[in-house]
């Protein structure tokens, strides 16, 4: 794990401009209208993606948060990511998946993963971010569980709004990217 964070940073970037940056017309899931859309998940189904991106946030996590989360499907494979870097950092910090809906059988969890004790402080993870609506409903349900949130990490924020939610709940939010970041490089290029 050598690599300079300046150049996994970079790579992530080219990679989200390559293969997770689409322009033309879209709906959000948020309701509202773009020229662009972001869809991460081929970046971060990816090796290499889930690496790059893994290691970045492992970087950027509180010593204080024991596990990473987010809601299904999009954070899923970050919160793996950063769970399994962290075992080999000597860090071990769990992954919860957050469900949209309980379960319909056995338990009825809207939480998957090991468990924690109550007050156990966990950082949510998202991938794209516009107005922070899934990550609210993660970080809601979590604190429903009895844990503590101690802030969101997204690896693009789409300034649409999100950061000004999560402060209306006393939750800080970081992301590795704005979508500033994947304009000014897509007009590099």
């Amino acid at each position: 794990m050598d690599e300079s964070l300046a150049d996994l940073r970079q790579e992530l970037l080219a990679l989200l401009c390559r293969d997770a940056y689409r322009a033309g017309d879209f709906t959000l899931s948020s309701g509202q209208k773009s020229q662009y859309y972001i869809n991460c998940k081929p970046v971060t189904l990816s090796a290499r993606g889930a690496y790059l991106v893994g290691r970045l946030f492992l970087e950027q996590l509180a010593p204080e948060a024991v596990a990473v989360a987010g809601l299904t499907l999009g954070a899923d494979p970050l919160v793996v990511a950063v769970s399994v870097l962290s075992n080999l950092a000597g860090q071990d910090r769990a992954a919860l998946i957050v469900r949209k809906e309980a379960k319909g059988h056995g338990t009825m969890s809207f939480i998957e993963g090991p468990p924690l004790p109550q007050g156990a402080v966990v950082t949510v993870l998202e991938d794209v971010i516009t107005t922070g609506g899934s990550a609210l409903k993660a970080v809601g349900r979590l604190q429903e569980a009895g844990y503590v949130v101690n802030e969101v990490l997204g690896i693009v924020d789409r300034q649409g709004g999100g950061a000004a939610a999560f402060a209306a709940q006393g939750i800080p939010l970081r992301s590795l990217f704005q979508i500033s970041d994947l304009e000014a490089y897509l007009n590099r290029t």
